[in-house]
């Protein structure tokens, strides 16, 4: 009883944060001609219900694909024509075709937030207090405690609340990990799939689900239950994506529109100045330039195989790598990353403490240019201090309690300064959060030199991505040595 209190408690706070960040500014506020996400999700409702299926992803004299057009898979556009059909029964001017582009007003904006809060408390939020109380050989207080870190974690916060978006599609995925925790395999796959349906950036997460449950049907056995449980699991994939896609399989045309507005390989290699590796190449080589569309898209496809390919297929190892690898990237992708962080952050809270605050510092630039950097700065602190509360990060900083015992004992025996370790970490962690504090203060208050302009995103960006690329190797050293230990093991029984 005491554990639903105090979870209730911890659900309270985390929704007056994210209510109190939604009163600030939106992305794109004031600013037209195309405004920005929050009129985008305001576009999406006013072209699902205006006009018919057929028309979503196409360009027509109704829907101009240029202003806003529907990227995103099915599933996102029947949740944006579900709002839609709310929007006209409160006021038809919200979704009016043609006139209601660039609406803005109190009662609209607090319509659009409401729908933002609703999905947050019926779909992410209660992913998120099972799987805490789902954790094993944990106490109550950790339990909590870790709730309350996870559901402060600034990123999301900032970026659904302050910038405009939907947290739909990680929490599905996060109902897909706690389904499967539970062997419920099938419902799993259910919540994946919609997931995958609603962002195709969940295909980040989509191998590690897929190895997990194809791992699981071996262990089995192919020729018995195994079989039984993937042919379940393929035919469950296939109703699922069946019920999604079918409005937009009567034609083949059709189809194919929608994927290539789902993986538009024209728009380029990135985003703005996203934390990942290509965009900080580009500032020595202009690889937009240099290279044809197609063969970056081959590019980033075959660095990506391969740094998935020589990694455990962990949920945060794979994610880091295809936002650091990946075609078409945004900074906003980042937080496919940062969710697999926050489930281990009761396992590892040091590095996941300081990796979430590395992710929200990365999309600095795209909070600042939203109006949020108040709301940044007192989310990034309330959560670095609930973490620093309930976990005492400083005092987990030995090899064991960062997962790295096997790898210090292996390195130790050649390198003599790895004894001083835990001092170390704490410095560099010490060192990382003064850099970008002082580097969020630049980026707010100081003005770039004018043959600079780009001096301080820039930047943010090429720190972030070289922290990224640190964290990439942290984590991937944990697997790779687990299951080395895994191996060796085996061999001995």
């Amino acid at each position: 009883m005491e554990k639903w209190s105090l979870m209730t408690i911890t659900v309270l706070l985390a929704l007056t944060v994210r209510w109190t960040v939604s009163l600030s500014s939106y992305s794109g506020a004031g600013k037209p001609p195309m405004y920005g996400d929050y009129e985008a999700q305001r576009h999406w409702q006013e072209v699902t219900y205006n006009l018919p299926i057929r028309q979503w992803y196409f360009n027509t004299s109704d829907n101009n694909l240029l202003y806003w057009g529907l990227d995103y898979p099915p599933l996102t556009a029947y949740h944006s024509f579900l709002c839609a059909y709310i929007a006209k029964l409160i006021n038809p001017d919200w979704i009016a075709l043609h006139a209601s582009r660039g609406y803005e007003s109190q009662p609209h904006k607090l319509f659009m937030r409401t729908t933002v809060f609703v999905a947050d408390l019926l779909i992410y939020i209660p992913a998120v207090i099972l799987y805490c109380c789902s954790l094993k050989e944990t106490s109550t207080k950790k339990q909590v405690s870790s709730a309350l870190c996870i559901l402060l974690y600034p990123g999301l916060i900032l970026i659904d609340h302050g910038h405009f978006q939907y947290p739909l599609s990680l929490g599905f995925a996060l109902w897909g990990v706690l389904c499967l925790s539970y062997d419920w395999d099938l419902l799993g796959s259910v919540a994946f799939c919609l997931a995958l349906n609603y962002k195709q950036m969940e295909l980040y997460h989509s191998l590690p689900f897929f190895c997990y449950l194809l791992g699981k049907c071996f262990k089995k056995g192919l020729k018995g239950k195994g079989l039984a449980l993937l042919t379940k699991i393929a035919g469950t994939v296939v109703v699922s994506f069946a019920a999604c896609w079918l409005p937009f399989c009567t034609d083949v045309e059709q189809m194919m529109q929608v994927l290539r507005r789902l993986f538009p390989i024209d728009r380029g290699l990135f985003e703005d100045k996203v934390a990942n590796i290509w965009c900080s190449l580009s500032v020595l080589i202009k690889i937009k330039n240099v290279v044809s569309p197609q063969t970056q898209t081959v590019l980033c496809i075959a660095v990506t195989c391969i740094n998935t390919s020589l990694i455990s297929f962990s949920k945060v190892s794979c994610a880091l790598s295809f936002f650091l690898f990946s075609f078409q990237v945004h900074e906003k992708s980042i937080l496919l990353v940062s969710v697999p962080v926050c489930l281990i952050l009761n396992e590892i809270p040091f590095m996941a403490t300081w990796f979430l605050l590395v992710s929200t510092f990365s999309m600095l630039p795209l909070l600042l240019k939203d109006g949020l950097m108040l709301a940044y700065t007192v989310t990034m602190l309330a959560f670095l201090l609930a973490c620093v509360a309930s976990f005492s990060i400083f005092e987990k900083t030995s090899a064991e309690d960062l997962q790295l015992k096997p790898f210090s004992l292996f390195l130790k025996r050649y390198v003599s300064w790895f004894k001083s370790f835990p001092r170390i970490v704490r410095s560099l962690f010490l060192l990382s959060v003064t850099l970008m504090g002082v580097l969020s203060l630049m980026t707010a208050t100081v003005r770039p030199p004018q043959r600079l302009p780009d001096l301080f995103p820039v930047s943010v960006s090429s720190i972030s991505c070289l922290h990224f690329l640190f964290f990439l190797v942290y984590f991937n050293i944990i697997i790779l040595w687990d299951s080395k230990n895994s191996r060796s093991q085996k061999k001995v029984s």
